[in-house]
């Protein structure tokens, strides 16, 4: 579907034909309003005129008038919702060419699923303001939130993470079905809260109405209440004892729908999220795939090969919508006293339950998994120049040609070709303030991240082999637990240790390592760290303003490779190309920017 050099076009492109359709759709929508207009003036009219001519034809003519008016009704409201869907088409559309103006910052940014002190998320820029997840997040249902934030916390396996790449590459071509998933979504978010409300239901075990006798009270008491009142209505019985018994009937109602009170507590308020879940497994179901994982998805919603997941949840909801009619007090006393309706409905829940109780919370993890894969489908349609990585065995391989950060515009970012391979393995990069020595080891980083997530990366072509990333970039104080940078970033280098003697498959993202300490301690501490890593055989990337450090590659030639960013000097100009070089770095700048804020050097 994206036969657009820039995806931008399609989506503009797009914005005009639901527009156009919109124009088309609302036209209609008056068109409805006259002719339920119409109907009621024409049929007021003929029923008038023909009052005396004949009570069947005028009976008949309303009652033709009444059908009409409803089925017109019915039509306005089918196009009511579509012009409510083709609205949200356009919003998603619109948000898409926001979020490639890089305007989105004020969507979902995932912060409240950063864990506390994890290997690489906060240095990395996984969550919050201008991160990683709120520019790929396309998520609506909260389990599905929380899914895409798991994605890019833990690695996949490698074959998982094959399978993914797959559907991802499928999806991303079927760009009107994403959106429309998308649009189906929006409507109302399925909350995590609704999912333990629906699996609480279906642990709990129905307590008072398994008795025989409750089966077949459902049949006798209609026949009672009902009789009664053909009784009353034919003179057979008075007033007086039909009142009688109307409260006998009222008292034995109310006592049985006291008990049945809790349950739709439990699952009232949820057949709007309900409405979206049917939505969602729905359009997911009627869609063809060829990829192990949507097919297989697919297959799972079904329970034994019976009906599908869309099927089942209309079924509920529709048992649900009439539960509701006890929010209406007229017809929740006039149903329940004469038929029992709630004891109906929770004959019917029941019997629900235990025909679906074992495939539901399939139903909540496949909106996750569908969602999940939506939003990376989307970032691989966005960015049709980046590639899917290729996951390789060997430990350690990493080659990564024209790799770039994802976050940076396309027409400001510079990539970068790099490649590494082996154990005991260090890319040490000097260079000068500001030169793009942070921001390569994010982009190295962040696109081993989309990698392990099974999506496409923003690079021409990238092979990485499986590893953990750990990560010691951002180090801040903490006040609250009495603890310095320097102590901060002490604890975080001993847990990269531990791993490392462990002979955990790491890869290290280091930045300016022992920055809170004085330069000699600094330098001697740094160095004793690299030689401790080659010795455990770890592989790291290393940024340092320490040039002197890069002067161990004599030590260790076979394991120690420098690589710089510099930067060029006109004036009292600076001047950066952000490509990372070969070699120790030589022009350093910071003189110059002190002397530029006023530093008499």
């Amino acid at each position: 579907m994206n036969q657009y050099e820039r995806p931008e076009l399609f989506y503009q492109s797009r914005i005009k034909e639901l527009e156009h359709t919109l124009k088309l759709l609302n036209r209609k929508r008056i068109v409805f309003g006259w002719a339920r207009f119409t109907t009621i003036l024409l049929t007021a009219v003929i029923v008038y005129n023909s009052w005396e001519a004949s009570t069947i034809l005028t009976i008949s003519i309303a009652a033709a008038g009444v059908s009409l008016f409803l089925f017109i009704v019915s039509k306005d409201i089918d196009n009511k919702e579509t012009i409510e869907n083709f609205e949200t088409l356009v919003s998603v559309n619109k948000s898409e060419l926001e979020f490639a103006a890089g305007n989105y910052h004020g969507a979902y940014d995932g912060k409240k699923e950063e864990p506390e002190n994890h290997a690489y998320a906060v240095d990395l820029d996984i969550f919050g303001k201008a991160s990683l997840y709120q520019y790929i997040n396309r998520c609506n249902a909260e389990k599905a939130r929380k899914m895409l934030a798991e994605r890019l916390l833990t690695p996949l396996d490698k074959s998982v993470i094959t399978h993914q790449q797959d559907a991802v590459r499928e999806l991303s071509s079927k760009s009107l079905w994403r959106q429309q998933l998308q649009a189906i979504g929006i409507k109302e978010q399925i909350s995590v809260s609704t999912e333990q409300k629906v699996i609480k239901w279906l642990d709990n075990a129905e307590k008072h109405f398994d008795a025989v006798f409750y089966r077949s009270l459902l049949f006798v008491y209609p026949a009672i209440t009902l009789s009664a009142l053909l009784l009353y209505l034919t003179d057979k019985i008075n007033s007086g004892i039909f009142s009688g018994l109307l409260i006998v009937f009222y008292l034995i109602s109310l006592s049985i729908s006291k008990k049945i009170t809790p349950t739709y507590r439990l699952l009232s308020g949820i057949v709007p999220e309900i409405n979206v879940l049917y939505g969602e497994l729905n359009w997911f179901e009627k869609e063809s795939f060829q990829s192990k994982t949507l097919v297989d998805l697919q297959k799972q919603n079904k329970h034994g090969g019976s009906k599908g997941a869309s099927e089942e949840i209309l079924e509920l909801k529709n048992i649900l919508n009439r539960f509701d009619v006890r929010l209406n007090v007229f017809a929740f006393v006039l149903l329940n006293t004469f038929l029992l309706w709630d004891l109906w409905q929770i004959k019917a829940l029941e019997k629900w339950k235990q025909h679906n109780k074992p495939i539901v919370p399939r139903w909540f993890d496949c909106i996750a998994q569908i969602e999940t894969t939506n939003s990376l489908a989307t970032l691989a349609f966005n960015h049709p120049g980046w590639c899917f990585p290729t996951i390789v065995d060997e430990h350690f391989t990493l080659t990564a040609e024209a790799a770039g950060h994802p976050l940076i515009a396309e027409n400001n970012r510079v990539n970068n070709s790099f490649n590494i391979a082996g154990v005991a393995k260090i890319g040490l990069i000097t260079g000068s303030n500001m030169a793009g020595k942070s921001t390569f080891l994010r982009s190295i980083g962040i696109n081993i991240i989309l990698a392990f997530a099974g999506s496409s990366v923003c690079a021409k072509a990238f092979n990485v082999s499986p590893v953990y990333l750990i990560s010691s970039m951002r180090i801040t104080d903490n006040l609250a637990e009495n603890t310095s940078t320097f102590y901060a970033e002490l604890k975080k280098l001993k847990t990269i240790i531990e791993t490392v003697n462990n002979h955990e498959k790491v890869l290290i993202l280091l930045d300016e390592i022992l920055r809170g300490t004085n330069s000699l301690d600094r330098h001697t501490g740094s160095a004793a760290l690299i030689r401790q890593l080659i010795r455990q055989n770890a592989v790291a990337l290393i940024a340092t303003h320490d040039v002197e450090l890069a002067k161990l590659e004599k030590d260790f030639p076979g394991n120690i490779n420098n690589y710089h960013f510099d930067v060029q000097v006109s004036g009292e100009e600076l001047y950066f190309d952000y490509k990372l070089k070969q070699g120790i770095c030589s022009s350093l700048n910071a003189s110059l920017l002190m002397k530029k804020i006023g530093i008499d050097l």
